[in-house]
C-alpha cells in the first residue's frame, strides 16, 4: 500500500483559527458544527500492549490541536489511561463513553475540554469493560461507537480513538467507526509479534463491516539510537512495509514517560523535550500525507 492509499475526505482538513484562552476558563465544546466537512476518524490500534498507543493518541491529538485544528480524543480503553493522561481523574467522572453506549445521554454531554485549546476528550472508565459481556447478544453491537461518533464528527477536523490492547469488541467498534488505522510499533524485540493478526483483523473488518478502512501508517516508537536492535527493527519495518512506515520516529524519552503521571500532554509538560519535538514532527508528517493524497485525488480523472 502506498501513501496514495491513505483515504481522506478530499476537502476535509482546512485549518480553523482558535484563540489561546486560559484552559481553566474554557467553556464546554460548542454545539455549533464547523463549516468544514465532518472529521476524519483514525483508530490507533495494536493488540500488543506497551507499544505507545495511548502516548501517541494523546500527543498527536495535542500537537494537531496546537496547529489550530479541532480534535477529539476518544478513550475506548477500559483502563482509561488517555483520560487520566490529559488530567481528568476517574473519580470525578459522572458520565463517560459507557453511558453513550447504553444510550443514557447524548455524546455531546459526555465530551470534556482539556488543557490544550482545541482538544476535547470523550472519556473512558473501568465500567467500559462490561461492554464485552453486556452487549454480546445485541444487534449491530459492532457499530456502537460509530453511532456515537456520527453525532460528533461535524464538530471536529480529526477524531482519534485510543484502542484497548486487544482485538475484542471495543477494538472492532473502533475499526468499524474509523476511516483509517494508525499502528504504533515499538522498535524492540518481538516488535512484529501479533502485527500479522492485527492486519488480518483489519482485512476481515474491511471485508464485512467497513470496506473503506485503510492503514494510515505504522509509527515506530521507543526508538533508542544507542541500540543496534532499534536500528535493525526499524530497517525490518521499512523493508516489509515501505512507505506505510512514517519517516518520523518516536525516540525513548524520560520526559515523555513522565508526562502522563502529571496529567499533561508532552507539549504542556515539557515543550522543549525530544518527545515534544517528535510528536510535533509526526503531526506535520501526518498532515503532509493527507495533503499528498488530496493532491493525487484532485489530479486524478
Amino acid at each position: 500500500m502506498t501513501p496514495g492509499q491513505h483515504a481522506v475526505h478530499p476537502d476535509g482538513h482546512s485549518k480553523a483559527k482558535h484563540s489561546r484562552t486560559d484552559p481553566a476558563r474554557r467553556k464546554p465544546p460548542s454545539t455549533q458544527p464547523n463549516p468544514e466537512p465532518s472529521a476524519r476518524v483514525i483508530a490507533i490500534a495494536n493488540q500488543k500492549g506497551g507499544v505507545g498507543k495511548t502516548t501517541t493518541a494523546i500527543n498527536l491529538s495535542a500537537a494537531l490541536a496546537l496547529e489550530g485544528y479541532r480534535v477529539l480524543l476518544v478513550d475506548a480503553d477500559p483502563q482509561a489511561n488517555a483520560t487520566t493522561g490529559v488530567g481528568i481523574p476517574l473519580q470525578e467522572l459522572s458520565l463517560h463513553l459507557y453511558h453513550c453506549f447504553i444510550s443514557e445521554v447524548a455524546p455531546r454531554e459526555v465530551v470534556r475540554p482539556t488543557a490544550v485549546d482545541g482538544l476535547d476528550i470523550l472519556p473512558s472508565h473501568t465500567d467500559l469493560v462490561g461492554v464485552e459481556v453486556e452487549f454480546v447478544d445485541r444487534a449491530e453491537r459492532e457499530r456502537l461507537l460509530q453511532r456515537t461518533l456520527n453525532t460528533l464528527r461535524p464538530h471536529y477536523h480529526f477524531i482519534f480513538i485510543d484502542c484497548a490492547p486487544s482485538l475484542g469488541i471495543l477494538t472492532i467498534n473502533a475499526l468499524v467507526a474509523a476511516h483509517s488505522v494508525l499502528i504504533p510499533v515499538q522498535c524492540e524485540y518481538f516488535a512484529l509479534e501479533g502485527l500479522g493478526k492485527l492486519l488480518e483483523t483489519i482485512r476481515l473488518v474491511r471485508q464485512s463491516l467497513n470496506p473503506d478502512l485503510v492503514i494510515e501508517g505504522l509509527l515506530p516508537t521507543m526508538y533508542d539510537t544507542r541500540l543496534l536492535l532499534s536500528r535493525q527493527v526499524l530497517e525490518e519495518l521499512r523493508y516489509h512495509f515501505g512507505d506505510l512506515v512514517f519517516q518520523t520516529v518516536i525516540h525513548r524519552n524520560t520526559r515523555l514517560a513522565e508526562a502522563p503521571s502529571h496529567g499533561k500532554p508532552i507539549c504542556l509538560y515539557d515543550k522543549h523535550s525530544r518527545g515534544a519535538r517528535d510528536y510535533a514532527a509526526v503531526a506535520r508528517e501526518f498532515l503532509a500525507r493527507l495533503a499528498q493524497y488530496e493532491k493525487a485525488q484532485s489530479s486524478s480523472p
